[in-house]
Parts: C-alpha cells; sequence; structure tokens
C-alpha cells in the first residue's frame, strides 16, 4: 500500500506528515523504554526484515498481489514505539533509494503502514494473548489475528483521507469495497508471515519477543527421584529502576535474570540476517509481477493516472533492480541486497543513538540523585 504522489492534495498530505512526524517524535522518546541490551541489536534487523520481505510480492487473486506491511510484526518483536521507528526507516529507505512511494506521500504511507498498523495490530496481540491460555499456539495465533485485523483497517483509513481529499472524482462507496475486500486478502499472507516468525522466534527465544516477555514465563521444575517432591527455581528477580516503573512486562519478565541476560544474541541475530539476505537477494526475483493491491483497486476506479511520476525515478536503484546490470535475476538480488545493507545500517544507527542517550539521561539522573 505505498501511496504515489499525486493521489491526495496538499492539506491532507500535509496533515498525514504533520500526523507522522509526531508519531515519530513520540516513538523516539517511547523507544528509550523498548531498546533494552536484547531489542536494540534486533530492532534494525526487523527494519531491515521488513525490507526485505516487503520485495516479496505474492499473488491473491484477481489479477492482484500484495505484499507485507510489518507493523504487526515489528511491534510484536521489538515493541510499538520501535516498530514505527523501523517503518519509518524502511519507507525512507525506500522512496529515497528506489523510488517507491512519493516523496510528498511520504507522511500518509507512515501514517498508514506505520502507526495505523502499529496502533491496530499491538494492543489486539496483548488483548487475545492475555485472554487465551498462555503458550506459543496462543501467542502464535494472536499474531495472526492481528497482522490480519491491521491491513483492512488501514485500507479503511486510506479510504477514509480519500474521502477528505483524494484528487479523483470516483465512488467513495466502491474504494472503500473495493479496498476492504483486496487487503482483507492481502492480511491473510501478512498474518501467515507474522504468525510463522513470532513461531520461529518463540520456539527459540521467547525472551527476544518483546510482546511476549510477560507471558511466557513460567517456573522452571527441576527433575527429581521417584517419590521426591520437585522443586522449582525461585522467580526471577523483579526489575528496578525507570524501566520497571515504565513498562509493566520487564517487572515479571524472567529474562532480566542474570543468567538469562548473558544469552546471546548473536545466533538468533545472524540467522536473521542470512534468511534476510535470502529473501532479498535471491527469493525477490520471484515475486508476482501482479498489480498490488493498492495499484488494483486504483486502476479498476479509474484513478491510476492521478500517479505522478516520482521525483527520483532516475535513481540507479529505481524499480528495485540496479540499472547497470542486464541480468535481470542478479540486477534485483543486488539491488535487494544493498537495499537490506542500507536499512540495517541506518536503523542500527538510529537505534543505537536512541538507546545511547537513555543510557546518559539515566547516569545524569543517577548522579544527581
Amino acid at each position: 500500500m505505498h501511496v504515489p504522489d499525486g493521489f491526495f492534495n496538499a492539506p491532507v498530505s500535509v496533515a498525514t506528515g504533520v500526523v507522522a512526524a509526531a508519531a515519530v517524535a513520540v516513538s523516539l522518546r517511547g523507544a528509550r523504554r523498548e531498546l533494552d541490551e536484547r531489542v536494540t541489536p534486533l530492532a534494525g534487523l526487523v527494519a531491515a526484515f521488513v525490507f526485505a520481505v516487503q520485495m516479496l510480492n505474492f499473488p491473491v487473486g484477481a489479477g492482484t498481489s500484495g505484499h507485507l506491511m510489518g507493523g504487526a510484526l515489528a511491534a510484536i518483536l521489538v515493541g510499538p514505539y520501535t516498530a514505527v521507528l523501523c517503518l519509518t526507516v524502511v519507507l525512507l529507505m525506500q522512496a529515497l533509494l528506489f523510488a517507491d512511494g512519493g516523496l510528498t506521500a511520504l507522511g500518509t504511507n507512515v501514517t498508514l503502514l506505520g502507526v495505523v498498523a502499529v496502533a491496530v495490530a499491538y494492543p489486539l496481540f496483548r488483548l487475545l494473548a492475555r485472554s487465551l491460555p498462555r503458550g506459543r499456539r496462543s501467542l502464535t495465533a494472536s499474531s495472526f489475528v492481528a497482522a490480519l485485523v491491521s491491513v483492512p483497517v488501514a485500507a479503511m483509513v486510506f479510504t477514509v483521507l480519500f474521502a477528505l481529499g483524494g484528487t479523483a472524482d470516483v465512488s467513495l462507496g466502491k474504494v472503500f469495497a473495493a479496498m476492504v475486500g483486496v487487503h482483507t486478502a492481502i492480511g491473510l499472507g501478512e498474518a501467515a508471515i507474522t504468525a510463522l516468525t513470532v513461531g520461529a522466534v518463540l520456539a527459540v527465544r521467547p525472551d527476544l519477543v518483546y510482546g511476549a516477555r510477560d507471558l511466557v514465563a513460567a517456573p522452571l521444575v527441576l527433575r527429581t527421584a521417584p517419590g521426591t517432591p520437585a522443586a522449582t527455581t525461585p522467580a526471577a528477580p523483579a526489575a528496578t529502576g525507570p524501566t520497571a516503573a515504565t513498562d509493566p512486562a520487564s517487572a515479571t519478565d524472567p529474562a532480566t535474570a542474570p543468567a538469562a541476560g548473558r544469552r546471546s544474541v548473536r545466533p538468533l541475530w545472524l540467522a536473521g540476517l542470512a534468511a534476510t539476505l535470502v529473501c532479498a537477494g535471491v527469493v525477490s526475483y520471484y515475486a508476482s509481477s501482479e498489480l498490488d493491491g493498492l495499484e488494483r483497486v486504483s486502476t479498476d476506479q479509474g484513478f491510476i493516472d492521478l500517479a505522478e511520476d516520482h521525483a527520483l525515478e532516475g535513481s540507479p536503484l529505481a524499480d528495485y533492480g540496479v540499472r547497470e546490470v542486464e541480468d535481470e535475476r542478479i540486477s534485483v538480488g543486488l539491488a535487494g541486497v544493498i537495499g537490506v545493507g542500507a536499512t540495517l545500517a541506518v536503523g542500527t544507527g538510529v537505534f543505537l543513538v536512541v538507546r545511547r542517550r537513555e543510557a546518559r539521561e539515566a547516569a545524569t539522573a543517577d548522579e544527581k540523585v
């Protein structure tokens, strides 16, 4: 659902730009509470993974394709505030390097794919996860439903914005029905990708799934000889300091214990990076070439011609290919790898700066005390 330039008038574009800027500002502060020693190394990788999987358009029928939005996935893995920053970095890289998503529509895209998707998916995931019996299957199912719902809701918000400032004289009822219908089908693909990814991380490192940290805790039962009462390990000490006060999940998180804190994130990070590079560098070549959801609706409803040429359409990486490379397979794969590298570098840099700033402010507060 990458909105191009030309679909919305200036007031709506400015308004969504203000909303996106405010959301990013709030997220920069909120992410300080989320970016601990486990989340920070993974946040940049999550952004790169979302970028890579967004290249993998999948068919949904009737000559239409869709791709991951990623808001639900990022929010569940690294927290809602950090997720908004992840999606912002991804959309910036796509607009500036690959001419994907309009420059004047950047605020609209951040609002739809980042703010709306995260604001819908994360609370719904938490509600379902707390309501269902605790366990990996319930958490995976919760992520599936949250991701599924977030996509058509974002499509609804697009239609509302189009009603307020769309530049085409078309039937809003038809646009609404088409957008919600197509993106509900796309949401099934989003839900499957999100559930598979969250389930995979839960299987190996449940402590690294931010949205489920306080929902996977269980006492460790020590096996004893027959007839001897079973013993359990003591509960992990509750987190203290500003994190415990602002993030209730951390107060009951067993991974805050020193033993868990020593577990390295590197193996999962390397595995995630390998999967990301395979998606962007190899699988992307086989992505569906059918029109994506928004392109299909705008074509069928007669306002595709309003899309303006991208200001950076002459970019060497425009349309996810390296201009000077003639072999299409190599061109697409190389562009994907470059995009992953750029997104990973920019995202990791942003999150490290946010993390270090929080650490400096905490140290300053301790000195004053």
